[in-house]
């Protein structure tokens, strides 16, 4: 390498390299033609580098106007080489921030190991909740918790300590689910080709991609966590009977063939979007009341329906980054069938849908008056489609898929408290 060797690159908001000199060519190994308008920044830093430091690096960039410092980078063959680098933030025609400007050169005299930001503990927790996904756990708490409310309002007597272990189930088989999806998301080329993905919301974790766990690692946590899942199920199974076992099997074979071969049920124009809404809604509401009562009842059924609409809505909504990866690998989900511009009506009625039936069910009297708390959480869905219907194509989609989790979050909250009370 010339020691007058210097890379400019400069990315938008998100990350996207748009442009990327010669000198980038050759100090990262990377051909203009197969990074610009198709990698991100974060791929020439380890993943570890990205969640600790690049995030305020970028912040105190725009803050003082410049970040510099040593760090260490990947090249296209994966060895590391340390480099100093200046980031500054790009500004638009009318002054707005519309992205970065990094300009890397190589240290000659220090190696990786010199320039390497120190990992704290924190940031490696954080890598693996991010590996896992620990935040959309709530799409598990909700329902299970939604179950007790039910069995209470019955009459029973909740039990914590089965409550807890049935959430601790349910947690293991969701992150089994969140894993399995992400490896084979990744086998089948669906993440690689997936440009506009919205961290953290769309195109999975991106864990392999930033080499935070091996693909390999990730089908062992995988399966570890389907395991553990199991092995909570086995007292479970015994306190409520076998239609939990049958229950845990429709959820363990949803969740890891809902994008493994050779089902691929995401893939089935709407069979995917279904089973995420049964399996996280009737079904898990259901499994959990009957850990509670030993009984099937139809209002933890029927409890369950508006939360199996606003989690569709969840993957649904984050779908619509996703779409051309999805399209490029056959990955035919609904957004993908219909058009992003036409499936945005998908949304509509999964929003309305959850609402309409909650107010279906306190008028025909099958749950409590209070129940109608969860109403105003309908204000997160009609922020949410304003956004989408402006913005069903755009970055600036993120406020209506964070709108939904919380929509979801919220609704189930207080849907489960207005029964438990009421």
């Amino acid at each position: 390498m010339s020691n007058e060797l210097k890379s400019i690159i400069t990315c938008d908001l998100d990350g996207k390299v748009e442009t990327f000199s010669e000198g980038s060519e050759e100090l990262f190994g990377y051909d203009a033609s197969e990074i610009i308008n198709k990698g991100r920044v974060s791929d020439f830093s380890p993943g570890q580098v990205v969640l600790g430091h690049v995030v305020n690096w970028l912040k105190e960039s725009v803050e003082k106007g410049i970040w510099e410092g040593d760090t260490v980078f990947l090249h296209k063959d994966g060895h590391e080489f340390p480099c100093h680098i200046k980031i500054t933030p790009t500004k638009g025609k009318n002054g707005e921030h519309i992205g970065y400007c990094g300009i890397t050169t190589p240290l000659k005299n220090k190696t990786p190991d010199d320039v390497r930001p120190k990992i704290s503990v924190w940031t490696k927790i954080f890598c693996w909740m991010v590996i896992m996904r620990l935040p959309f756990l709530t799409a598990t708490i909700v329902p299970i918790l939604l179950g007790a409310a039910v069995a209470s309002s019955s009459g029973f007597t909740v039990s914590w300590g089965w409550l807890g272990l049935t959430i601790l189930g349910g947690c293991f088989l969701h992150i089994g689910t969140n894993t399995a999806n992400d490896y084979f998301d990744h086998t089948s080329g669906t993440d690689e080709a997936n440009y506009n993905y919205m961290v953290p919301f769309s195109g999975g974790s991106r864990s392999i991609q930033m080499g935070l766990i091996s693909a390999k690692g990730m089908l062992i946590v995988s399966l570890l966590s389907f395991l553990s899942s199991a092995l909570v199920g086995i007292p479970l199974i015994i306190r409520a009977g076998n239609m939990i076992l049958w229950l845990g099997i429709i959820g363990a074979v949803s969740g890891f063939f809902y994008t493994a071969p050779p089902f691929r049920f995401a893939s089935r124009r709407g069979l995917g979007e279904f089973l995420i809404g049964m399996n996280f809604g009737p079904l898990m509401v259901v499994g959990s009341t009957l850990v509670q009562t030993g009984q099937i009842l139809p209002e933890a059924l029927l409890a369950g329906i508006p939360i199996g609409f606003l989690v569709a809505a969840i993957v649904y909504v984050n779908e619509f980054p996703d779409h051309d990866g999805d399209k490029a690998t056959g990955k035919n989900t609904l957004i993908v069938v219909f058009g992003p511009e036409k499936a945005r009506l998908g949304y509509v009625l999964l929003v309305g849908c959850a609402f309409i039936s909650i107010i279906a069910m306190v008028a025909s009297g099958i749950f409590p008056l209070l129940s109608l708390i969860a109403m105003p959480a309908a204000w997160f869905g009609i922020k949410a489609i304003q956004t989408l219907y402006k913005y069903y194509n755009d970055r600036l989609l993120q406020p209506a898929n964070a709108g939904t989790i919380n929509m979801h979050f919220t609704t189930g909250l207080l849907f489960c408290v207005g029964i438990w009370l009421g």
